[in-house]
């Protein structure tokens, strides 16, 4: 699939969430979806981004949209990061990286001279009738929640 565009019909998809229930973008329809990639369970930046969507769920909700988090890590990371961070939003297990592919976000990246394969950190927002409405690519992890409020001021 070629780069992701806004304006365009999100590639659909579906997975298994940290409890084991099936999750695809057709549950979604009627709401904004705020769909979010990234890296690794428990891991600093991704526990501030998943801890601010959190503490903002509320307000996001009465905004009109729905959370739902995709990474590689199994059902069982999954599980145990929501849990000890009481995320109340599912958390895609995408272990073969089929839906990463999708969205693009699975690409060459760089650290410390090195180059390996991993998740870019991305967030989709997906329209009531699937579209894709914006892509934030500079993700500020502390502070998610406002930059998406941001994209409708």
């Amino acid at each position: 699939m070629g780069q992701l565009k806004e304006g365009i019909k999100a590639p659909t998809f579906e997975g298994t969430d940290q409890d084991g229930r099936q999750v695809k973008l057709s549950d979604f329809t009627g709401k904004k979806l705020v769909l979010y990639f990234y890296p690794k369970d428990n891991t600093s930046g991704c526990t501030e981004e998943a801890c601010n969507l959190r503490d903002n769920y509320t307000a996001l909700i009465n905004q009109g949209f729905a959370v739902v988090g995709v990474s590689m890590d199994s059902e069982k990371s999954h599980k145990n990061f929501a849990s000890k961070h009481s995320l109340p939003f599912p958390l895609i297990a995408d272990t073969s990286k089929k839906i990463l592919n999708d969205y693009g976000v699975w690409r060459q990246k760089s650290l410390y001279g090195k180059s390996f394969m991993g998740v870019v950190r991305t967030t989709f927002i997906i329209d009531e009738q699937g579209i894709i409405e914006k892509i934030i690519t500079k993700v500020e992890t502390k502070d998610h929640t406002a930059q998406i409020f941001k994209t409708y001021q």
